[in-house]
């Protein structure tokens, strides 16, 4: 049986998924956060309708990742967890999912509307547009509608997840992944934080558009080979 007790796992999921609330990005029990355990076969992700502050790390619910069975305790998983698994089947080097309701978000979302690339604070975390799937079809929604969520997203995103680490589920949400769990808050954090400044700024100007030259410095000097933001703390203090 997979080892659904990983000390280091379960602490990352919960504090994962505390950090949803503190950041304002769902209300109630909306959102969820998983993060996986490849070696062991599973997942752990939120418990279905479980409030954010009576979630413990014991309360997190193990996958299996092959089945989509639950490995052990009495709680069922997000319901949601579908999607996860998609996810992890399809993207081996993600190792953990986000999903929230956050409000501005969504409104791109449901108005099946791509958060574009407006400026600086956007290509910091993006290379393009944070982009909204296409609509499931009544049969994708009659059967198998968690999992199909998911395919809608993989067939917007292709390979190479985590260079694109967003999308919008049409009329649904966000969708953000990283290579753990907490990482892929933070990314839920920033779509959420550039989808409001781009509602904002096609209020004041519905035809904003930034250079593209400019975008791409802001993207590259982050990522990829060239990138020198940030520093290592360890190395500067001889840690």
């Amino acid at each position: 049986m997979p080892n659904a007790d990983d000390h280091d796992l379960r602490h990352a999921v919960l504090r994962a998924n505390r950090m949803i609330p503190e950041a304002g990005l769902a209300a109630l029990t909306w959102g969820n956060v998983s993060g996986v355990d490849r070696a062991a076969g599973i997942y752990l992700i939120k418990p279905s309708g479980v409030a954010y502050p009576e979630l413990t790390a014991d309360l997190l619910v193990p996958v299996d990742l092959e089945t989509g069975r639950v490995v052990s305790g009495r709680l069922k998983p997000s319901v949601d967890s579908e999607t996860h698994r998609a996810f992890y089947l399809r993207w081996p080097e993600i190792g953990g999912i986000t999903h929230t309701h956050s409000t501005h978000a969504v409104a791109f979302a449901q108005a099946r509307r791509d958060v574009p690339v407006l400026g600086t604070t956007h290509a910091d975390t993006f290379s393009g547009p944070v982009r909204v799937t296409r609509d499931l079809t009544p049969a994708e929604c009659e059967r198998d509608y968690e999992f199909n969520t998911a395919r809608a997203v993989i067939e917007l995103i292709g390979d190479d997840a985590l260079a694109t680490p967003a999308a919008l589920a049409a009329h649904h949400g966000p969708f953000t992944w990283a290579r753990d769990a907490v990482k892929s808050v933070e990314t839920a954090i920033v779509c959420e934080a550039v989808a409001e400044m781009a509602l904002k700024t096609l209020a004041l100007n519905p035809a904003a558009s930034a250079p593209q030259w400019l975008l791409d410095r802001h993207f590259t000097r982050k990522h990829g080979a060239g990138a020198y933001y940030g520093n290592d703390l360890g190395a500067a203090t001889g840690a």
